[in-house]
């Protein structure tokens, strides 16, 4: 009985409870919308076959500890690289362009998969031993120290962003870039570095929007943006003016996540038409059949989700853990913003998934990769400190 009492308390069953939670809204959603979707596919049942998968991960890399994860990860790291480079390469029958991007390895009897979901995760890891063996090497902090390491954490994250804007897909290198922030801001760097970096970042931000809105050819010249994306963005402004091309999808959320009110039109009473529904705009189906309670709803499992996450990762026994759980938060919670961002048009569209919701086999995957690596988190950690009590008495 006392062993598996002490089992059971190095599982996080809250975290299990949310995506329980997290599983069945997706679910629910997903029937729902493939059911007036312009696909005839039953993405349900890959979205069920997906979590089956994402669940044997879980169980799979609890068992590993921290050492071992340190131990693999350039070795994921290199193989994540590798992936991503042999698409440019890849013959249309493997890797095929979908909606002008090649970002996914066409697998027999699987589907597709695209690896840049996985590669996320793998940025993480390999950042927190980075930032984690940077400061086990270097004890006396100072300016000089504190630049090398801000050089390896954007070397580390630069390869594979070269590699999937080459795909082109602008979505995934923002939540590379977003991962990247949020670990810089946990690595212990000083703020006289970050703040003037930072500053001059959003400068340049402000800089490129200018150019998108008035001169998009100094662009599409000089970095190779595609005028696709320009669309995005002048139809995220004025999306009314392009609700005929690029800002269908954007007039159309903001109809279906308005109508649905306080309460919803109830389950399946969807009246508003949203092609993609099941994917990027899953969140505007939930609004139009469930409302502004359902949609609060949705966004405060997130939430909790992410106070779980900060929770567990300020308990870690090591701070090589905590930076792993800062970059998954930091990813998990760029993700939400931005995917219901865009649906309310709070954001430009950037065909960046609602974790955990939005159909996608890849996207579960990943997600799931990154909670496993929680749950081994806190399951060591746990056995650590029984351990430490023992040897105490």
């Amino acid at each position: 009985m006392a062993s598996h009492n002490r089992l059971s308390s190095r599982i996080d069953y809250r975290l299990i409870f949310i995506l329980l939670l997290l599983f069945l809204v997706s679910c629910i959603a997903i029937y729902s919308a493939q059911s007036t979707g312009q696909y005839k596919e039953n993405f349900l049942m890959k979205q069920v076959v997906a979590y089956i998968v994402g669940t044997g991960i879980i169980a799979g890399i609890i068992t590993l500890d921290s050492d071992q994860l340190r131990k693999i990860t350039w070795y994921g790291y290199g193989f994540g690289l590798l992936l991503l480079g042999f698409l440019i390469v890849a013959p249309s029958g493997l890797a095929p362009v979908i909606n002008g991007a090649k970002s996914w390895y066409r697998v027999p009897g699987m589907g597709s998969l695209q690896p840049s979901e996985i590669v996320k995760v793998l940025i993480i890891l390999a950042l927190a031993k980075v930032i984690a063996d940077h400061h086990e090497k270097n004890q006396l902090k100072t300016i000089q120290t504190d630049l090398f390491l801000l050089l390896k954490i954007c070397l580390v994250t630069l390869a594979p962003t070269l590699l999937v804007l080459k795909q082109p897909d602008l979505g995934t290198t923002l939540v590379f870039f977003a991962i990247m922030v949020g670990m810089i801001f946990i690595s212990g760097i000083s703020m006289r570095i970050l703040v003037p970096i930072f500053s001059f970042i959003t400068l340049m931000i402000g800089v490129i929007f200018y150019l998108v809105l008035w001169q998009p050819d100094v662009l599409e010249k000089y970095l190779g943006v595609k005028q696709y994306q320009f669309g995005r963005v002048y139809s995220w402004i004025d999306p009314e003016n392009y609700q005929s091309t690029t800002g269908f999808q954007l007039t159309k959320s903001l109809l279906a996540i308005g109508s649905g009110e306080t309460v919803g039109k109830g389950y399946g009473n969807r009246e508003v038409y949203l092609p993609e529904s099941h994917t990027d705009f899953i969140f505007s189906v939930i609004a139009e059949e469930f409302g502004f309670i359902g949609s609060s709803i949705v966004i405060s499992l997130f939430f909790i989700l992410i106070y779980l996450l900060t929770k567990i990762g300020m308990e870690a026994s090591n701070p090589y853990d905590t930076y792993i759980c800062a970059g998954i938060m930091s990813m998990i919670s760029f993700h939400v913003f931005q995917n219901i961002g865009m649906s309310i048009g709070l954001l430009p569209i950037t065909g960046i998934p609602l974790p955990f919701i939005s159909y996608g086999g890849s996207s579960v995957l990943g997600n799931m990769f990154a909670i496993s690596l929680v749950f081994s988190i806190q399951y060591h950690n746990k056995k650590y400190m029984f351990a430490s009590k023992n040897t105490i008495s």
